[in-house]
């Protein structure tokens, strides 16, 4: 496997196959990387055997993932309203929840942390019925179409209201960070579920608002291609006013609405994917984010093709 330099790579691929957090590490650097991302589900438990390997540089931490490490608790999962929550306790929480990941973070000489902000929130995962429409039915269909709009309507009519919280909790952080003199990125990412934020209209608004402190785009590449699909965002249209507020990026592509899969190898298109190379090539965190089915003779040729791909755009 070839040395895959700055580029880091997610324990989402192989953290359900072990209890061992060393075993998992190690697995990766078998790839040829020299960086990782700590998940949300890394447990404290498999950092006793991950710590000693940070320390003595067997590896490099580029990133670690909010809620990190994990917490049992579904009220700060990966999936939920976290840092817009209208009960003013449970918000206060998740700003706590996102100053121990900055704290880990910093102790392992992360660049950036990953953050989940938030959602609109619905009484039911509306979403879940919207992926199970456009499968059957297609996005043009009147079923699909119908529910749409009743989904983007309660999101349109309330999004600057959770928008605005948001913002307000992470200036909360940024303050903290700015007090402790970490430098950190907090990189808002990109999401999979048309009612969870931010869209990257949203994450302007944020960024904008909130210039001068650490706060990023974390472009989740994936899930763009997956919220474009469903109607949410022009992704390509948008990214070109966005690329600026990139600080980290997550690889991977979507096939039909299913993501983490090995961008080009999967999809066997050897073209579409090449919109993303300017993004990952401008970031300063670059993560592979794939899950479990993608093989390392797969995840090598991915690698291959972007970065050469890169490389003969700049003329190398």
């Amino acid at each position: 496997m070839i040395d895959k330099g700055e580029y880091s790579f997610s324990t989402c691929w192989n953290i359900k196959k072990h209890t061992i957090g060393r075993d998992m590490v190690e697995e990766i650097k078998g790839l040829g990387f020299r960086y990782v991302e700590l998940n949300y589900n890394v447990t404290e438990e498999m950092m006793r055997t991950i710590e000693p390997m940070i320390e003595k540089g067997e590896i490099g931490v580029s990133s670690v993932h909010n809620v990190f490490p994990f917490i049992d608790d579904k009220d700060y999962d990966t999936d939920s309203v976290m840092l817009g929550f209208d009960d003013e306790e449970k918000r206060k929480r998740s700003v706590e929840l996102l100053i121990r990941s900055m704290e880990y973070a910093n102790r392992y000489g992360a660049k950036a942390v990953v953050v989940h902000p938030g959602e609109v929130p619905f009484d039911y995962n509306i979403d879940l019925d919207l992926k199970k429409l456009y499968q059957e039915h297609g996005r043009a269909s009147t079923e699909y179409q119908g529910l749409w709009r009743n989904m983007l309507e309660r999101r349109d009519s309330l999004s600057p209201r959770y928008t605005k919280r948001i913002q307000d909790s992470l200036d909360e952080v940024s303050d903290y960070a700015a007090k402790k003199g970490w430098d950190i990125a907090i990189g808002i990412e990109t999401r999979s579920r048309s009612y969870q934020m931010p869209t990257l209209m949203e994450a302007k608004t944020i960024c904008d608002n909130l210039e001068g402190s650490p706060v990023r785009l974390w472009y989740d590449i994936g899930h763009a291609m997956m919220m474009d699909r469903m109607g949410l965002y022009d992704n390509l249209k948008e990214l070109e006013e966005v690329k600026q507020y990139i600080y980290g990026v997550h690889i991977h592509e979507t096939l039909g609405l299913s993501d983490h899969w090995c961008p080009y190898v999967h999809s066997k298109d050897l073209h579409f994917f090449d919109h993303f190379l300017e993004a990952i090539d401008m970031a300063k965190v670059k993560v592979y984010e794939l899950k479990a089915v993608c093989q390392p003779d797969e995840i090598e040729e991915s690698h291959r093709l972007i970065t050469s791909k890169i490389a003969a755009g700049k003329g190398q």
